[in-house]
């Protein structure tokens, strides 16, 4: 598989080196999205990440999954769950790499489906202030 970057100057990297090179979290007005930006590292095999924003009293009020994606530099839009979201909040990500899923069982055959390990390469957290609008 070819992938093609902006940089030619940017070696891709291989798992074990790539890294999160820019985590930030900008609150809309409305107080209830959130834009995130997230970058890593050049990389040789498609990482993945999993992204959480938890409330000052450490509640989850957000989560997001990016499996393998094709672009390294990401911006998306993440909903706050809950009543009037307003203070402190922490964005938090940890990027890895999974193992291949196992082969599917033969026709027939019924085996419980086991999530595959994941390598954890990098973590990186973020904090931001929701105002109450």
């Amino acid at each position: 598989m070819d992938i093609f970057f902006q940089d030619p100057t940017e070696i891709p990297l291989p798992p074990e080196e790539v890294r999160i090179r820019r985590l930030a979290a900008e609150p809309w007005p409305d107080g209830r999205r959130v834009r995130v930006y997230f970058e890593v590292d050049p990389f040789l095999k498609r990482p993945s990440a999993d992204l959480t924003i938890a409330n000052a009293q450490g509640v989850e009020v957000a989560q997001a999954s990016i499996i393998e994606p094709m672009t390294r530099k990401m911006e998306f839009v993440m909903h706050l769950r809950g009543e009037k979201p307003a203070g402190a909040y922490t964005l938090r990500a940890v990027l890895f790499y999974a193992a291949p899923l196992p082969e599917p069982a033969q026709e027939g055959e019924k085996t419980p489906i086991e999530l595959p390990e994941r390598s954890v390469v990098d973590e990186a957290e973020a904090t931001f202030e929701v105002i109450s609008p």
